[in-house]
């Protein structure tokens, strides 16, 4: 009995301790996770390896995943390059394998944990943002160090009852049939599986296994055969968390499934011959280095195979699970909402896709073109422009907390202001101005001109924050607003956003005045001059919130 609640307790204590120092080192980082995923992800391979890094740093595979959701959801990230760092993140997470084999099963570690958690502890309670982040993380290594020192406690009393021939064989004798070592590797796959299904944490059973192969109550073969189930089990905790979520975390759970099914085949096939290897080389090097190193390349090996193959899972997984919903607010996603800035990029883009929607509309009802405009496959129209704002609006309002610097406080109130633009831009467009009137007179058709010259700057300038990999280029009638033949700078935009409203309004002046004056000279009536000054007013109010939410969005505000 003592030795159940040694071991449980063990266990226990390593859960907690991983999830205060995961939570402590998320909160020491701070914004920082963000900024070096993002930055770091610009190719698969350099993904994989920050995604690694960054996984052994804050010892949390969850965190970088969930990060990488939020990342990829707001736009900032591709699909693809959000896979490279949950692949990454499944190789930093067996470091703490290696703590476990180097330090943890080796010496009693009781009287250097305890005086952590105490000093940890301590500084959690009395200070405050990141060093209260530093006290918890430290707290939580101490709890880590105790949970495994009892662990190994109970493994030492469980190897008195529990011996490696108790469990399934592995590996068939001389006089055994091939089949009888491939059920024994099963079965203890399937046990692996249901371990770390059970206590949610593939770490905390691969210590157990370490632990027990350390007290020789768990041979080398049966350790490499649970370590393959405790791998594929830690995906059950992400196939269960991504039910009812948003399909970019379905998609990544998904992903993260079909990587560990596929590293688990291979690491399968080639376990008649990695095992003899390892039982070899067990006479020069201790089990529980070998066991942290079979579990680092089992990962590796997925990793190596899968990235060359990227283009072609990614496509795969996309093809399992198809993008549904308006491609104004796919990156309204509730997992940025835990990130301020990156819930502002998602807003951000979201503006971005509504403006050129919008100024599209906007540019055909000019030329006399009613068109749908079209984002990708999808058709949409101003009332899926209005909603998506309304619902951008929404979004901002339920974000975790302000942002944490004067870059991100200037970021949001920008955004805000484009938001505030492009809903009066939609407003407007939606208020059954009289487009036909353009074309009555020359001062009618220039005005005309010069809102569709904003229109195509705007969606240009909107385009690039949409889709920044892709050039700031002007959109022809008849193709996706998203694509376009020619690139233009930035300020070169701007520059003639400004020039074309300020134009505008002197016509508008000019056109006023004369359109009014006709009046009294009988050439027109009262309600055709009324219409057509109000329908160049409206062009003119058109231009100047296209104008400010493009600036807005590019920061030129």
């Amino acid at each position: 009995m003592s030795t159940a609640i040694s071991v449980l307790g063990g266990v226990g204590l390593f859960l907690l301790g991983m999830t205060v120092m995961t939570e402590g080192l998320k909160a020491l980082a701070g914004s920082a996770l963000r900024t070096v995923l993002g930055k770091a992800a610009a190719t698969p391979l350099h993904g994989s390896f920050w995604g690694a890094v960054v996984t052994l740093l804050v010892q949390s595979s969850s965190a970088t995943t969930m990060t990488t959701i939020g990342l990829v959801s707001a736009g900032l990230l591709t699909f693809q390059q959000g896979l490279g760092l949950v692949f990454g993140a499944n190789i930093g997470t067996t470091g703490t394998g290696w703590l476990v084999a180097l330090i943890g099963v080796r010496v009693s570690l009781t009287a250097a944990a305890l005086p952590m958690i105490f000093a940890g502890a301590l500084t959690k309670l009395l200070a405050r943002g990141r060093i209260s982040g530093a006290g918890a993380a430290l707290a939580g290594f101490g709890l880590v160090l105790f949970g495994l020192t009892t662990l190994q406690q109970g493994m030492g009393g469980l190897a008195e009852r529990l011996h490696p021939a108790d469990l399934p064989a592995v590996l068939a004798g001389p006089d055994g049939r091939w089949w009888s070592g491939l059920l024994g590797v099963l079965v203890l796959v399937v046990i692996g599986l249901v371990m770390t299904a059970l206590m949610q944490s593939s770490t905390a059973a691969v210590a157990v296994t370490l632990s027990g192969h350390f007290a020789g109550a768990i041979g080398l073969d049966q350790a490499c055969a649970l370590i393959i189930g405790q791998n594929i089990g830690t995906a059950t905790s992400s196939a269960l968390a991504a039910i009812g979520a948003s399909i970019t975390a379905k998609r990544l759970a998904i992903a993260y499934v079909l990587f560990k099914l596929i590293a688990a085949v291979i690491a399968l096939v080639l376990f008649p011959v990695t095992i003899p290897l390892l039982v070899r080389a067990s006479n020069s090097i201790d089990g529980v280095t070998l066991l942290a190193g079979y579990h680092t390349a089992y990962n590796v090996v997925g990793v190596v195979v899968l990235l060359p193959l990227i283009n072609q899972f990614t496509r795969l997984v996309e093809r399992i699970l198809p993008e549904r919903g308006s491609p104004l607010t796919r990156c309204l996603d509730p997992s940025a909402l835990v990130t301020p800035i990156v819930a502002v990029e998602a807003v951000r883009r979201t503006i971005a896709r509504v403006l050129v929607t919008v100024c599209a509309w906007v540019e055909a009802a000019l030329a006399g073109r009613a068109a749908p405009v079209r984002l990708g496959r999808a058709a949409v129209s101003l009332q899926d422009a209005a909603d998506a704002l309304r619902q951008a609006q929404i979004f901002l309002s339920e974000v975790a907390g302000p942002p944490d610097t004067e870059d991100e406080q200037r970021s949001l109130t920008s955004t805000l202001h484009a938001l505030d633009h492009a809903s009066r831009l939609t407003d407007v467009a939606n208020g059954g101005i009289n487009f036909a009137s353009v074309r009555d007179g020359p001062e009618d058709v220039r005005a005309g001109e010069l809102c569709a010259e904003v229109m195509r700057s705007a969606a240009a300038l909107a385009r690039g924050v949409a889709a920044p990999s892709q050039p700031v280029v002007p959109v022809p009638h008849g193709v996706d607003a998203m694509a376009g033949p020619r690139a233009i700078q930035t300020d070169e935009a701007i520059a003639e956003l400004e020039r074309c409203t300020t134009e505008l309004g002197e016509v508008l002046r000019r056109h006023r005045s004369a359109t009014l004056g006709a009046v009294a000279n009988a050439t027109l009536t009262t309600d055709t001059a009324l219409v057509r000054v109000e329908t160049v007013r409206s062009l003119q109010v058109l231009s100047h919130h296209a104008w400010r939410s493009a600036a807005h969005l590019v920061g030129r505000g």
